[in-house]
């Protein structure tokens, strides 16, 4: 089994990014005003992995309100000392145990966190606890094939198996163990099965300005124009995914 990540905004200087971290909310905002139109305002958001807070003081300029949780002490800690809002408050908390209790929540946050935690399926479950019946959750993740490791910038890191990967990472002087655990495109849909999926990759590719993406693939060219083709019709070999998470109507 996986262990906790402790302190990992200590080993990747990335959570304090604050224009890194402003532009991955910026998308995630684009896509949640697309999906929740003029009600956002009245929204209750939880971010599930806040890290440093960066991204949730974004979601705050146009939420009601919004919490971030973090199993990380000192990314809490510099969370509410930068960011203090009325209507934004940050807790240290485990996505495995969510502090709160079913239902309390009209929308989540859970952008590149899966491959983080030691249960991924109780995370999951732990999801749908806490959102509102008809609740939507931004889910963000990377596929376990993709060619450049993105925590570490080592290539085919993922594909490996746990033992192979921390000899990688120890002969490239990257650290000495390995914590994060991809899923491909199968299994990550597998593992979000409890949930109907409203997959928004293929969107965001097909008009990266207009969800804030065009930092990452320029519009009109041959990167944008094969990413978007990938993304529909060859879901299995894209890098990563952004998903709308729906919670079912009992």
């Amino acid at each position: 089994m996986m262990e906790y990540q402790n302190d990992f905004s200590s080993l990747h200087a990335s959570m304090y990014d604050v224009d890194g971290r402003g532009r991955k909310a910026a998308t995630a905002l684009r896509v949640l005003r697309r999906v929740l139109g003029e009600r956002v305002a009245q929204c209750r958001l939880l971010n599930v992995g806040s890290s440093s807070g960066i991204m949730d003081a974004v979601f705050a300029d146009e939420f009601g309100e919004v919490v971030g949780i973090d199993i990380d002490h000192a990314a809490i800690e510099h969370a509410r000392n930068h960011f203090q809002r009325s209507n934004l408050r940050f807790e240290v908390g485990d996505g495995l145990n969510i502090p709160f209790p079913e239902a309390s929540f009209d929308v989540l946050v859970c952008s590149q966190v899966y491959e983080h935690v030691p249960d991924q399926s109780r995370l999951m479950a732990e999801l749908e606890r806490v959102l509102k019946p008809g609740g939507i959750c931004y889910f963000a993740a990377t596929n376990r094939f993709i060619l450049m490791e993105p925590h570490f910038r080592l290539p085919l890191l993922s594909w490996l198996p746990p033992a192979l990967a921390d000899a990688y990472l120890r002969v490239c002087g990257k650290g000495s163990r390995y914590y994060e655990r991809m899923r491909s495109y199968p299994a990550l849909r597998k593992l979000v099965a409890r949930f109907d999926i409203d997959d928004y990759t293929a969107a965001v590719l097909d008009d990266p300005e207009a969800y804030a993406f065009d930092y990452l693939v320029k519009p009109g060219s041959l990167t944008q124009r094969v990413s978007a083709f990938v993304a529909r019709r060859l879901p299995w070999i894209c890098p990563g995914y952004l998903w709308i998470l729906r919670k079912r109507v009992t």
